[in-house]
C-alpha cells in the first residue's frame, strides 16, 4: 500500500508544480502586472460573482491584510471593483469589472482549448473520470482542512 501512496504523492507533486507554473503564465496573460497568486481570486469571482473580501480571504486562505493588498492591486489594474452589498448596505462586494471578466474569460477559454489539444487522444470518458476523481480528492482535502 505504501508504494501506491508514494506514487500518488510523486504525481501530485509534479501536477502541483506544473499548475503553479501554469498559473503564473495565465496571470500574465490576464495582465502583465498581475501577481500569480491573484489569478485564483479572479477565477473565484468569475465563478461565484461578487464576494465580500472576508469570504475571499477565507476561501483563498490568506489574512485580511493580504487580501486587501491583492484587491487594491486588482482594482488599480481595472480588473475588479467594489460595489455595495444589496443584502447589507454597510458591506461591500468585490466583483469583476467588464474588462476583468473579458480578460479572465479569454484566458480560461485558451486554457480549456489547450486541454482539448493535449488530451485529444484520450477517450472523453477518461477525461470525465479524471475530473470526477479530482473533484472527489478536492472534496476530501477541503473537509480535512476544516
Amino acid at each position: 500500500m505504501d508504494r501506491e501512496f508514494l506514487s500518488l504523492e510523486r504525481e501530485l507533486t509534479v501536477l502541483l508544480r506544473r499548475a503553479r507554473a501554469s498559473q503564473g503564465e495565465m496571470a500574465r496573460e490576464v495582465h502583465p502586472d498581475l501577481e500569480s497568486s491573484a489569478y485564483g481570486l479572479l477565477i473565484r469571482l468569475e465563478e461565484c460573482g461578487g464576494q465580500r473580501a472576508t469570504a475571499l480571504a477565507a476561501y483563498i486562505g490568506v489574512g485580511k491584510a493580504t487580501m486587501s493588498r491583492q484587491l487594491r492591486a486588482l482594482e488599480e489594474l481595472g480588473l475588479v471593483a467594489r460595489e455595495p452589498d444589496p443584502a447589507d448596505g454597510r458591506a461591500w462586494l468585490v466583483a469583476l469589472t467588464p474588462e476583468g471578466r473579458r480578460r479572465v474569460g479569454r484566458v480560461r477559454e485558451a486554457r480549456r482549448a489547450r486541454y482539448v489539444r493535449q488530451l485529444a487522444h484520450w477517450d472523453r470518458g477518461e477525461v470525465a473520470e479524471l475530473a470526477r476523481l479530482l473533484h472527489e480528492l478536492n472534496g476530501v482535502m477541503e473537509r480535512h482542512e476544516k
